[in-house]
């Protein structure tokens, strides 16, 4: 009876186990005219046109921010946790799901696309909506705990990160290119595999700036998620 319930014991404290995901990494094969490059990212290219996403984890956007991501709860890398770790816990969580996204144009008058169209599909069917400015604003605003004082002064830097670093929605014209984040919620812990869908991508405009051709984009990506009690050496940096 004994040698019967060892196995009924490990599986329940397995079963009890957190969840620990690791990096999103572009799947193969990508859609058509996608090539997927060394580091990590997706590059779509028409013409002298090249879209370019990859996505981007906790530990790259706290060196891309290194001052904004030592100091604890008072961090103010508003795309992560920072060096914060929960009491007694050796592993830091998602804050948030962000991609970087660039665009260059050589090959069009001007082009455009609004990255709050942005949205994530997933092989569970979890859909995730790109967070707006404002709705990032009102996050922060609530760990402000007042309009005065350090905690206001904080998120005011959070916000100016986000102002400075987001993809923004300006048209882009011939030879130029423009790049930034783009944030969604962070992902559930069942989800392993999901598509990025850029909706909209104006091409062409008529003779009253109005959109004459567009185009629609997916890139793919998958992640492993480990569940046990502890997280693996990966994602705590320890030896």
């Amino acid at each position: 009876m004994a040698k019967l319930l060892l196995p009924l014991f490990a599986v329940a404290i397995l079963g009890c186990g957190r969840h620990f995901p690791g990096p999103l990494t572009p799947t193969a094969p990508q859609a058509a005219d996608m090539e997927v490059r060394d580091d990590g990212s997706v590059v779509y290219t028409k013409g002298r046109l090249t879209v370019t996403l990859r996505a981007v984890t906790d530990e790259q956007l706290n060196r891309q921010f290194p001052a904004a991501s030592s100091q604890g709860r008072e961090s103010t890398n508003p795309y992560t946790f920072g060096d914060w770790k929960p009491m007694g816990d050796t592993y830091t969580p998602a804050r948030f799901t962000v991609f970087w996204l660039q665009i260059s144009n050589y090959a069009y008058p001007k082009v455009q696309f609004d990255p709050y169209r942005a949205v994530i599909t997933t092989s569970n069917e979890r859909t995730y909506k790109a967070l707006r400015l404002d709705e990032l604003s009102e996050y922060f605003r609530a760990y402000a705990l007042g309009l005065t004082g350090n905690r206001w002064n904080l998120y005011k830097e959070r916000l100016d990160v986000l102002r400075r670093t987001m993809f923004s929605r300006a048209p882009l014209f011939s030879g130029q290119d423009t790049q930034g984040y783009i944030v969604f919620p962070p992902l559930d812990d069942d989800v392993t595999r999901l598509t990025v869908a850029l909706d909209g991508i104006v091409l062409r405009f008529n003779y009253a700036d109005e959109p004459l051709e567009t185009t629609d984009l997916s890139f793919s990506f998958a992640r492993e998620v480990v569940r046990g009690m502890h997280p693996p050496v990966r994602l705590t940096g320890t030896k």
